[in-house]
């Protein structure tokens, strides 16, 4: 399409027949990625009054949304492999500008300042009482208790800003940092709350049977406090939830996004937000969530 005509479809943004409109919007929306600069601009400097404006918005929001599914459907595509990369499409969503550059830069610069106090020699409970000084009292991570329902404690770069979250992101931050330092540290996905499970080496990467290879667990919405398996049977149990097998075991960087994304759509369920929890629900299930899949929240 040559730039008169993109520009034509422009200018039919604030046509007042909707038949025209819809189908205006229909050919914006197919063209993707390409037309945000385009609307963004005339956004800016078209003064074409507030129906063109506020369509304009509507589109630009329909693109993005597109954006981060696409996303989302190309991290799964390859795998789901970079537990970060899925969190931080999570994040886009809610801010389409984020800098992730600029937040992979400061999760780096914690990682520097762990590996810094970390070597060989220690064992895992040492390197673990490592991570939590530092990450925990010289950065001043933390659980959010007091605002514990709110969006902002689910999106990580609101939480590496804030240093407080829930236990999943918290979890998520801790798992990634622990990636990079080589630590074998993996998401242990319970109901109403989340953990990680440190491994023994030889068990990282492996399939079934991994709860017998697991040295303990790490509790980072409580300032990483160390659990043994007999902590997560008197969780189940204050529940009164049958233990299972996946209540113990690593879960998949898959699992933890899609939990991700059924807190989201709960944070703004609670607010009354439909519109918000429809587009979080339409990003789960590419996950593999089904729309009727009720959340999971943590604690």
């Amino acid at each position: 399409m040559s730039e008169n005509e993109i520009q034509a479809l422009i200018t039919l943004i604030e046509d007042p027949d909707e038949d025209i409109y819809a189908q205006v919007r229909s050919r914006i929306v197919s063209m993707g990625d390409r037309m945000r600069p385009v609307l963004e601009r005339a956004w800016e400097v078209d003064d074409l009054g507030d129906l063109f404006r506020s369509r304009v918005e509507d589109l630009l929001h329909t693109l993005h949304l597109d954006h981060v599914e696409g996303r989302l459907k190309e991290w799964c595509d390859k795998g789901c492999e970079d537990l970060l990369e899925g969190a931080l499409i999570v994040s886009r969503y809610r801010y389409p500008d984020l800098d992730e550059h600029r937040f992979r830069a400061r999760l780096a610069a914690i990682r520097q300042d762990i590996w810094l106090e970390l070597n060989d020699h220690l064992t895992a409970f040492e390197k673990v009482r490592v991570f939590n000084h530092i990450f925990f009292q010289v950065h001043g991570f933390k659980g959010n208790k007091r605002n514990y329902h709110a969006p902002q404690n689910s999106f990580i770069n609101d939480v590496l800003d804030s240093r407080k979250g829930n236990p999943l992101s918290l979890s998520i931050l801790y798992q990634a940092l622990a990636e990079d330092l080589d630590l074998p540290l993996r998401g242990v996905n319970l109901p109403n709350h989340f953990v990680l499970a440190y491994l023994e080496e030889d068990s990282v990467g492996g399939g079934s049977g991994l709860q017998q290879n697991i040295l303990f667990y790490v509790n980072p919405f409580s300032q990483g406090d160390i659990l043994g398996r007999n902590e997560i049977d008197e969780f189940l149990q204050k529940l009164r939830i049958e233990p299972q097998e996946a209540f113990y075991q690593p879960c998949t960087n898959r699992d933890i996004v899609r939990r991700q994304l059924n807190n989201l759509h709960h944070s703004y369920a609670k607010q009354g937000d439909a519109e918000r929890a429809g587009e979080l629900d339409r990003l789960r299930r590419v996950l593999g969530a089904p729309a009727d899949e009720p959340p999971r929240l943590n604690p």
